[in-house]
């Protein structure tokens, strides 16, 4: 029998997966629950150290020996501090070396109880990772410590070998011991590329021919790749691709652009059809949270990160390979391992795409973006601000000759037209800002620049105050919480615009819509100022007729022709 705490029975199942069967083990109570689990697995070969010094690089002796990874588990406290010398030594001789150390529960640190200090990180640099599991006691718990697990184990052979140190808190009671045997898990593994003179990742072409539902997902990258015609032909037919306007042209093909609103089209006992067994993602962020939370719901067989850097990215909660190697190398190379034969998966995307109406909006901030859309240039710019800007772009069907970008790094507010006029600055395109106003206010000392050239043209969507808040399902917010929540205001940029050089318009209806935007969009650039475009409208009528869209939508989706 093991022992009953989850994150202990997560870290011995994976360390089995991973192949680290040498472990040293130190005397001590707060590690017991680790070292009877260990002890009383047959895969596991252990050996007894009492000076954690000595077992340290007693660990580091067996990891030389055959070259694979060896571990040393200790109990909380000064034990663990023992082991330094030898995580130095492993980390400089580059040895693949696996420090777990037992831990009380956070909540006791620097209480004055007994053997506590603080135990993450105590390494500092000279670990290649330091992870501290989390006790579980719900699912995501759960997900979250095999995931803590997995990145530091796939970091002992990750670019060069070196130490990696997992802390484990253990709540009392510490004895029980209770557990039948260890748990499935979910093991992540890393390929290093796929070489030609390794083929390590046969196996891994044969799950991908063995999937017949295939999803590829294509994040955010600013950059066009064009891929040569026959290797489109070969790739294009075998997967659904979503992509998103951010990702700009990165697809061997015209991609699904239009999927949320196909997922909230989709009544629930529906969705099942649409659900993948196996998803690729290359690039990177995604700002559509209606595609998370749909794969999180129907989670694929199967989830494959294709990254340049090897990132552990599990966005959808069920990651099991990270390769690490150029996207776009990757979809070459596939594209002549895939078996030639009918994939139906992908037509039921493309029908439920082409089913979905038209967004036609009254004036509003939607109706804005979307008359901004059809009207630019060929071979322009498009910055989008993040919250509303950047999903209301989405409705619409953007020109592939139009490159987009937008800050969808940590996807704040803040810095958003400091980008875009920085990028302006240095391009010879026409640039195009959409901004909301919380986000043009917060940053309007971008407008202070001395780099403000002809080349800008800023719409900013003014509805008095942070709309998407009154959008979010369940936040219900009396007058006294929105003040605070929404940030509403009266302000208008018309001053700050005029005193820094821009040609202003002010736009209340659609009359005035069409007709600042033809000026807003032509080619020409008369006076060589700057444009900015205010666009008031009213907060409550944006987010009704928003909500009137998304029942149209839904409407259609159960119409009797379908």
């Amino acid at each position: 029998m093991y022992s009953d705490k989850k994150n202990i029975l997560q870290l011995v199942a994976l360390l089995k997966e991973h192949g680290v069967s040498n472990i040293v083990l130190c005397p001590g109570s707060r590690n017991a629950p680790i070292v009877h689990t260990l002890v009383n697995h047959p895969f596991f070969n252990c050996h007894s150290v009492t000076d954690e010094r000595s077992a340290g690089f007693f660990a580091v002796g067996l990891a030389l020996h055959g070259g694979k990874p060896a571990a040393v588990c200790c109990t909380s406290g000064t034990a663990l501090l023992n082991i330094h010398p030898a995580v130095a030594e492993a980390f400089y001789q580059k040895v693949p070396l696996v420090v777990i150390s037992a831990d009380r529960p956070a909540a006791w640190i620097g209480q004055m109880d007994g053997q506590t200090l603080p135990q993450p990180g105590v390494f500092g640099s000279l670990v290649k990772r330091s992870v501290q599991l989390p006790e579980i006691d719900t699912d995501q718990d759960e997900w979250h410590c095999n995931r803590l697990i997995n990145e530091a184990l796939l970091e002992l052979n990750h670019r060069g070998k070196g130490p990696v140190h997992i802390n484990v808190p253990v709540s009392e009671p510490l004895f029980r011991f209770t557990a039948p045997g260890l748990p499935e898990v979910r093991v992540i593994t890393r390929y290093q590329g796929l070489n030609v003179y390794d083929r390590t990742y046969d196996d891994l072409i044969g799950r991908l021919n063995t999937y017949s539902k295939r999803m590829m997902i294509a994040g955010q990258m600013s950059l066009i790749y064009l891929f040569e015609k026959k290797i489109s032909k070969l790739l294009y037919k075998h997967f659904t691709w979503l992509s998103e306007h951010i990702g700009n042209r990165i697809v061997p093909g015209m991609p699904i652009k239009n999927f949320d609103a196909i997922l909230y089209a989709t009544p629930e006992e529906e969705k099942e059809k649409l659900a993948p067994e196996l998803v690729i993602t290359y690039g990177g962020h995604i700002v559509s949270g209606r595609l998370k939370a749909f794969l999180r719901k129907h989670p694929p067989r199967e989830h494959w990160h294709i990254s340049p850097d090897g990132e552990v990215a599990d966005l959808f909660g069920c990651l099991t390979v990270v390769i690490e190697m150029d996207p776009f190398e990757f979809l070459e190379k596939i594209a002549y391992l895939l078996e030639n034969r009918p994939v139906e998966y992908p037509k039921a995307w493309e029908y439920k795409s082409r089913g979905l109406p038209e967004p036609a909006f009254a004036y509003s901030e939607m109706a804005a973006i979307g008359s901004l859309i059809r009207s630019l240039p060929a071979e322009s710019a498009l910055h989008l601000g993040n919250s509303s800007a950047v999903r209301y772009a989405q409705l619409y069907a953007l020109p592939d000759t139009v490159e987009v970008c937008c800050n969808r790094g940590t996807s704040g507010i803040e810095g958003s037209l400091s980008t875009a006029i920085g990028y302006a600055s240095a391009s010879q395109r026409l640039n195009f800002v959409v901004i909301g106003d919380l986000s043009f206010f917060y940053d309007m000392n971008a407008l202070w620049s001395g780099e403000l050239r002809d080349n800008l043209r800023v719409l900013l969507l003014n509805n008095g105050g942070g709309e998407i808040f009154q959008a979010l399902p369940g936040l219900e917010m009396d007058e006294r919480t929105r003040r605070y929540v929404s940030a509403p205001h009266q302000t208008s940029a018309k001053g700050w615009a005029l005193e820094r050089g821009f040609s202003y318009f002010a736009v209340r209806d659609a009359e005035e819509l069409a007709a600042a935007m033809e000026a807003f969009t032509q080619t020409e650039r008369p006076g060589g100022q700057p444009l900015l475009m205010e666009v008031f409208t009213d907060k409550a009528e944006d987010v009704r007729l928003l909500k009137a869209y998304y029942h149209q939508l839904r409407n259609s989706s159960q119409a009797p022709n379908r």
